[in-house]
This record gives structure tokens, C-alpha cells and sequence, in this order.
């Protein structure tokens, strides 16, 4: 499906929006426009159960009168509407408190060269609709061949071109366009009783990059057959082996703590930790927005501020808290260039690799868990502990030797950190939040 993304109409709307914003009296006015096309196949049993081909333009926009702040959004552009919308906002913004943090960031000066960052895939407008759902109908195909798989949960193809202006009363304008691609797929295994369940996603910027239906439905399959007939274990406390999958959870947890917003509210125990050594000097994580072709990059923020590289734990030193403009002030901080809407969001947020390979982990582990999956929440900022319902594999004598169900994993993000043994090299970077393999020394497991 292409998409004519018409940048100039794009970039005069947002900056009207402004213009109408400051004519009505406001003292600051920012606008974001969002143009785009997305498509979606499901799959399951090799019919087409849902399918999705749509493009959307959204408008959002904030003013900011004598420190005082109102926000509105609209999918209608017509002009009377925008007109209305943006003079009632101003009129909204005198109902609101005053705030002395609140307001426009300066114009950011910094040059980010946009092409270098690989965001755009211009094929992904060339793919044909059959071909999309050929390649999902092929990938669940492939995996249903095993019969160890009992059931589909089904296959998804998505494709989304996005192209994202904004303008704002400080002078800034800019605009970028992005792609996204994913072909995953859902499996069960087992039968009454015993059924066991699990998936697969490849996701990319560039479509040529997805993993091809085979590798796909390889993965999945290889994922749920491995937890068939599990065993229960004892209550413990022993080595935990966190995969990749599992390192994202744990990795957004820290996001969670470090982000300026929880920071300023008081809601995380890292929040008067800055300084501080909260981690082994194994443990560094890095947010980059800046990283070419990587889901979480992007050349400026949603306030128009330039990404960078921000070094969050320095060898497990806390060295950098994330921002938007607004906390960057509550805190006396800079901002980093993770302004998301109102709140703060992460770019390439990650846990950089280390050198050993997930077999040499495994073979480094007398006793413990491999964890492959959880459930539920259990996650609190405000002390750092953590408890969720899991799943994964045992390991003895450094081998995997069965599968394991019906536990609860439990601890604190400041322990993890400080006692990871081991840190993976598979870093693969399959979410914009992410970590390779990890061992922790000893964390307590709940079973029998």
C-alpha cells in the first residue's frame, strides 16, 4: 500500500496550529502532527481472521498561557474545528494552576543527520497485501507441520509508515519519517490438562530484515514444545538465569526508576540515589536515541529536543536520571531528550552486552532457573521489590534438565543489579527496552 505523505501540508498545518495559538494568547504553543499507514493481518488455522488497511492523520498540541498549561487533540482537521479547539485550550489554560516549571524547552541547536539514524524503509510501501498475508499464512503453516503443536494461537504481519512534524512557537520545526515491520506467531502444545503455550516475534525497522516464516515458526515452536511436561521444584533460593525476553522486563523496570517524572513525585526508591552505586561494575545501561535503524531511535523528542546517548548506570554507578523539560526543572536537571507527550518515555534503552554466550552461562550454573516467562505484575518502584508468577527451565550440572511451572520469583531491582554474575553478549535489541541473557547470583524461588 504507498502512502503520499504530503510533508509541506504537514508542516504548514502544525505550524498554523501555533500561529492560531500565540493569536489567541497564549504565550507559548507547541503542535504535533502524526501521518500515517498501517496495516495488520491475523492468521489462524490458515484463514484470515482480522485484517486492518487504514492511514490516519492526528493532531495534538499544548499552549501555555501565564505558566499555565492546557493540552487537546483532534483526528478532525478541519479548520473550524482547529480553530476552536486551539482558542476554548487557551481559554482552559486560565482555569489551570500556575506552575513555574511549566513551558517550552529553548530551541535546541544540536544537528541530528536524520538519514544516518535508518528510520525510513521505503520498500515497506512497495509490499503487496497478498504478500503480507502469504507470509503469515506460510509461517503457521511451517510450525503446525510439528505435531507436537496442538493448537495456533495464529500469525500477525504488521507494517506501519509513520511520518511525524512538529512545530513550535520557539522556533523549532521538524519532521521525520519511520517504519515498523513484525511477523510473529502464537503456539500451544500439550494436551487437557498439560497444554502449554508460548510465541515468537521478529521485529525490524526494514521489512528485507524480518526473519523469513521458517526461523519464525522454528522459534516458536522450539519455545512451547520446551516446556512440556513440567516438574514442580521446592521453595529456594538459587542462580536465576534471566533471558533476553525476560532482561526487557527487568530493564524497564529500572526505566521506571530512574525516569525523572517518578524522580520528582518521589514514587521510586532510586530518587535522592543519584551518585550512588545501586549496581555491580558488570552493569552499565545506556538510553540512545541516536543508535541507526534501532526501534527506539528518533532525531528529537516530542518537544523538539535533540537525542542523544545518555549513560544511566556507569558500572553501576547512577549517573543520570531521564527528562522531559518539565521534570529536567522540577529536578534542577538538564533534559534528556525522552519527552513523550507529557511524560518521559525511553528511547534505545538497554543493559549493554557483556562477552560469555547463553551456553556458557547455562554450563556455568550448578543449580538454578532459566527464566522464560512470568505473569502478573508485583512490581513497585517506590521500594524496588519485585514478585511475579513464572516459568522456565532447571538447570543441573550446568545442562538444562527439565521444565518448571507453578513458581513465583521474587526480590529487589537494587539486589539483582549488584549481584548479576554474568552478562550476556546476545544483546539483540528486539524492543526499544531491552538486555541480554543475565545470572544472578541467588534469588528466591517459590514452589512447593
Amino acid at each position: 500500500m504507498r502512502r503520499e505523505a504530503p510533508r509541506d501540508s504537514l508542516v504548514a498545518l502544525a505550524e498554523r496550529i501555533v500561529n492560531l495559538g500565540k493569536r489567541y494568547g497564549a504565550d507559548e504553543a507547541e503542535a504535533t502532527v502524526s501521518d500515517g499507514c498501517e496495516f495488520s493481518v491475523d492468521v489462524r488455522h490458515g484463514e484470515v481472521e482480522n485484517l486492518v488497511e487504514a492511514g490516519s492523520r492526528f493532531l495534538s498540541f499544548r499552549v501555555i498561557k501565564d505558566q499555565r498549561t492546557a493540552q487537546a487533540a483532534s483526528s478532525d482537521l478541519q479548520d473550524e474545528t482547529l480553530r476552536r479547539l486551539v482558542e476554548n485550550a487557551v481559554r482552559r489554560a486560565a482555569f489551570g494552576n500556575r506552575d513555574e516549571c511549566a513551558g517550552l524547552p529553548p530551541l535546541s541547536l544540536e544537528p541530528v543527520d536524520i538519514a544516518s539514524l535508518r528510520l525510513f524503509d521505503p520498500q515497506v510501501a512497495e509490499i503487496q497485501t497478498d504478500q503480507k498475508i502469504g507470509l503469515a499464512r506460510e509461517t503457521e503453516r511451517i510450525a503446525l507441520e510439528d505435531r507436537r503443536i496442538t493448537n495456533s494461537h495464529g500469525a500477525s504481519l504488521i507494517t506501519d509508515e509513520v511520518t511525524t512534524v512538529l512545530a513550535s512557537s520557539n522556533g523549532f520545526v521538524g519532521s521525520y519519517d519511520q517504519t515498523f515491520c513484525s511477523l510473529s506467531l502464537g503456539l500451544q502444545a500439550g494436551e487437557t490438562d498439560e497444554k502449554v503455550e508460548d510465541s515468537w516475534v521478529s521485529v525490524d525497522r526494514f521489512f528485507q530484515n524480518l526473519e523469513p516464516p521458517e526461523t519464525v515458526a522454528r522459534k516458536a515452536v522450539e519455545r512451547t514444545v520446551r516446556q512440556l511436561h513440567p516438574r514442580k521444584i521446592r521453595t529456594q533460593e538459587v542462580a536465576v538465569i534471566f533471558e533476553p525476553g525476560m532482561t526487557d522486563w527487568l530493564v524497564g523496570f529500572l526505566f521506571a526508576c530512574v525516569s525523572g517524572v517518578a524522580v520528582y513525585q518521589k514514587t521510586t526508591f532510586l530518587a535522592e540515589r543519584l551518585g550512588e552505586r545501586i549496581g555491580n561494575e558488570k552493569i552499565t545501561v545506556i538510553d540512545d536515541g541516536l543508535t541507526p535503524g534501532k526501534l527506539g531511535s528518533r532525531p528529537f523528542d516530542s518537544e523538539g529536543v535533540a537525542c542523544r546517548r545518555t549513560v544511566v548506570l556507569d558500572q553501576g554507578i547512577l549517573r543520570s536520571f531521564l527528562c522531559n523539560t518539565y521534570a529536567g526543572r522540577k529536578l534542577n536537571l538538564p533534559t534528556t531528550g525522552n519527552a513523550e507527550g507529557s511524560g518521559v518515555a525511553p528511547n534505545n534503552f538497554f543493559l549493554l552486552a557483556g562477552s560469555a554466550t547463553p551456553q556458557e552461562i547455562i554450563a556455568s550454573t550448578e543449580k538454578g532457573l532459566i527464566l522464560t516467562r512470568t505473569i502478573g505484575h508485583g512490581l513497585n518502584p517506590v521500594s524496588g521489590d519485585f514478585s511475579r508468577g513464572a516459568f522456565g527451565l532447571w538447570v543441573e550440572g550446568g545442562e538444562v534438565a527439565f521444565p518448571v511451572a507453578e513458581v513465583t520469583i521474587s526480590g529487589n531491582l537494587e539486589q539483582v543489579l549488584r549481584n548479576i554474575e554474568i552478562v550476556g553478549n546476545d544483546l539483540d535489541f528486539r524492543a526499544p527496552v531491552c538486555g541480554p541473557t543475565v545470572k544472578v547470583a541467588a534469588l528466591t524461588v517459590a514452589g512447593e
